[in-house]
């Protein structure tokens, strides 16, 4: 029985100290701030959302900036995802490499896998990064960070995840989800969803003999998938019930709902809704330019702010 998922939906991470956070994201990378809340797990954490003008489903990059907090730094291992990646246009590498590079970024020569070119980029709380160049993205990027559309960012191309047995995580992907196989090569493979599109890949690598992920800051904590509506999302958790896969009750995410469960392999996945986004609670002008919490939340509203650390952007 396979389920509808349209393509990724967003990738939340661990990040470390709030300001240079946004400054690498929405700044470097130039991506949009749609939206500024908390933690609905620890609202003294901030939940940053970026993306494009209306941060739509597979252009969404989400942190939880912990620095202070006492969370370790993590460590990148097998069960978790290592690397996300950003589709940006054919040709514009070099602008993004001289770009980050300016701003005292690490940054990796241009190489090729699967036929796109891509470099690497670490930001401030050791997240790594990808932007992967191509002529098939589409999506209309954010134009208002400074970017012109012959380099800005379009979306998530995909993520790499790090199993070390690959055949139950892609036969789980492919029987559940409706991912399918589209390319291989020693020790990668990659499966894409709806069509093999940037924003709908994922890369598997074979890490027989790494050692366990850990999540803490510097690491993603969960890649999620879109789904149409919750009816067919209560119908994929309740096979998921059935098959005996430990799966959350669905929680109000207040942009989204969502349910999260491990693949096989120990990679942490969310499946959430399209609706309602995030001109929800504000309008699509002013998206990201005040705090916005929860309902249950509004009542501690002083408090909050006064334990969130500033910042700018």
């Amino acid at each position: 029985m396979k389920f509808p998922i349209l393509g990724l939906h967003h990738v939340t991470a661990t990040a470390g100290e709030a300001q240079a956070d946004v400054d690498f994201s929405a700044g470097a990378l130039a991506l949009r701030l749609v939206k500024k809340t908390v933690n609905f797990d620890n609202h003294n954490v901030y939940h940053f959302y970026y993306g494009n003008e209306q941060g739509s489903p597979g252009t969404i990059w989400t942190t939880f900036p912990y620095h202070g907090m006492g969370v370790p730094v993590g460590t990148r291992g097998a069960g978790q995802i290592a690397v996300t990646s950003f589709s940006v246009p054919g040709g514009s590498l070099g602008f993004w490499g001289a770009r980050l590079r300016e701003r005292g970024l690490a940054v990796s020569d241009i190489a090729a896998r699967f036929g796109e070119e891509w470099l690497t980029v670490t930001d401030p709380s050791g997240l790594v990064m990808e932007l992967v160049a191509n002529d098939r993205d589409t999506r209309t990027p954010w134009l208002k960070g400074g970017i012109d559309a012959a380099s800005a960012i379009r979306g998530l191309h995909g993520v790499t995840m790090i199993v070390r047995d690959p055949s139950p995580t892609v036969a789980f992907m492919r029987d559940l989800l409706g991912f399918e196989t589209v390319n291989e090569m020693e020790g990668r493979l990659r499966v894409a969803v709806n069509g093999d599109q940037p924003g709908r890949r994922i890369d598997i690598v074979h890490g027989r003999d790494s050692a366990p992920g850990r999540n803490g800051l510097g690491t993603v904590h969960h890649v999620a998938m879109a789904i149409t509506d919750e009816p067919e999302q209560l119908r994929l958790r309740e096979e998921l019930v059935r098959r005996g896969v430990g799966v959350t009750a669905v929680m109000d995410r207040q942009y989204f709902k969502s349910i999260y469960f491990r693949e096989p392999g120990g990679v942490l996945f969310e499946v959430a809704t399209i609706a309602p986004g995030f001109a929800v609670d504000e309008p699509p002008a002013e998206l990201g330019r005040a705090l916005k919490l929860p309902p249950w939340e509004e009542p501690h509203r002083a408090s909050i702010e006064k334990r969130l650390p500033p910042v700018r952007y």
